[in-house]
């Protein structure tokens, strides 16, 4: 596997367009710790603190299909760097003036998160353009979801150096000034400036008339739900502990495991359709998340968080295939960011939640709340089976644009097998 990660960053562009878009998604990915982080630094409530990274994702949710629809409509450079800077300006708004103003915070967050770029679901629009095959472009998917974890892994480390080195507000600051860096990188390339989305029915609804995409949405809401009440979680467990990098290590060792779990999954073949095995992942998921509510002494937690991490990669990984089969023609963007909001919805109600279970019930309540959202995703997912039996079949497409994702070979497949 690592020598197809490999030939696919040798192909011209490849490397430009991951490392841009992961350092584009930096300010997104770590917004809900930054903006807990600052919050609690301006003197904020951990319920305040909730309140405002929820109105963020709730933000992003909003804006991510509606900018996804832009990008196959208009093209990638004309909406994703005009909102990667309107998003970098919403949270500059928020350092500057603090929580002074609830309201102008509150319109600050909501700015930064409705206009942050697509960018996510961009780049997986564009590998077809790039690689050469379907089997190339499956394997693109899993790199990404690797590739991902070395981004949550980075990014909560250094937004905690930043706070340590200057403040939670210059924090903010650069973070969205490099976001703003890597979308540039990104449209300014041949790929972006050139791909167009395949022509595409008119239907309102677009890439939601899917009924199996649907269901995978739901299922991704409560493992974002899970992630949020992590957040909130562990800045209250670095209280209980009376250190604030407690709260960088435990986010940081939940992306490490994560990004082990993804190596892993990705170095073996596997037999099944993706749909069969998301559910055997989502329920290890779920497992993982239940130990985190004993709140032990923070070696241990540490390890647990790591631990918990481990399935997080191949679930998105494995739902990037299953988005694919299932999202109608012409609608490759928008149904990704369907999947990236779903998640923002998720982890903003998780964060909104695990706010006040801190301070009504105590740590391992929030910790709780992971646990619940892991169970209530392998339920949806158990109780929609048979639509996520009967993928979309999408018709092939000139290369360029979009193509014939549903007849290929996933990476780490048996050869014989169709993903």
């Amino acid at each position: 596997m690592a020598a197809g990660y490999l030939d696919i960053l040798r192909a011209r562009h490849a490397a430009r367009l991951l490392t841009g878009t992961l350092v584009g998604r930096l300010p997104n990915g770590t917004a809900h710790i930054a903006i807990v982080l600052f919050t609690r630094a301006e003197g904020g409530s951990y319920t305040l603190a909730g309140a405002l990274a929820a109105a963020y994702g709730l933000a992003t949710a909003v804006g991510q299909p509606l900018l996804g629809r832009a990008v196959d409509l208009y093209g990638q450079p004309r909406v994703q760097l005009p909102a990667a800077v309107l998003s970098a300006l919403g949270m500059s708004l928020l350092a500057l003036t603090g929580l002074g103003s609830l309201p102008l915070a509150y319109l600050a967050v909501v700015v930064a998160g409705v206009a942050t770029p697509p960018l996510e679901g961009g780049l997986r629009a564009l590998w077809p353009s790039v690689l050469k095959g379907e089997s190339q472009v499956h394997r693109a998917y899993a790199m990404d979801a690797v590739a991902q974890e070395i981004m949550f892994t980075v990014g909560p480390l250094l937004v905690t150096l930043l706070v340590a080195l200057w403040s939670p507000a210059a924090a903010l600051l650069v973070i969205n000034a490099i976001g703003v860096l890597g979308a540039l990188s990104v449209v300014l390339s041949e790929p972006s400036r050139t791909w167009r989305s395949a022509p595409r029915e008119a239907h309102w609804l677009g890439a939601l008339r899917s009924p199996g995409l649907l269901a995978l949405l739901g299922a991704f809401f409560f493992v974002g739900l899970a992630l949020g009440s992590i957040t909130v979680a562990g800045v209250a467990y670095a209280d209980d502990h009376g250190r604030e990098s407690v709260y960088g290590w435990l986010m940081a060792a939940l992306g490490l495991g994560a990004l082990i779990g993804g190596l892993g999954y990705g170095a073996r073949q596997w037999a099944g359709v993706p749909e069969k095995r998301l559910r055997v992942i989502v329920g290890l998921l779920a497992l993982g998340y239940l130990p985190l509510t004993l709140t032990p002494s923070v070696p241990v937690m540490t390890a647990l968080a790591a631990l918990a991490g481990v399935f997080l990669a191949p679930a998105i990984a494995c739902s990037f295939i299953v988005v694919d089969r299932h999202a109608p023609r012409g609608t490759v963007t928008e149904a990704f960011s369907w999947l990236v909001t779903t998640f923002g919805v998720g982890a903003a109600v998780g964060t909104a939640v695990a706010g006040p279970a801190v301070e009504l019930g105590s740590t391992a309540w929030s910790f709780a709340v992971a646990g619940v959202g892991g169970v209530a995703a392998l339920v949806v997912l158990l109780s929609t089976g048979r639509v996520l039996a009967a993928p979309v079949r999408t018709p092939a497409v000139v290369t360029g644009s979009e193509n014939d994702r549903n007849g290929a070979v996933e990476p780490g497949f048996s050869s014989g097998h169709k993903a």
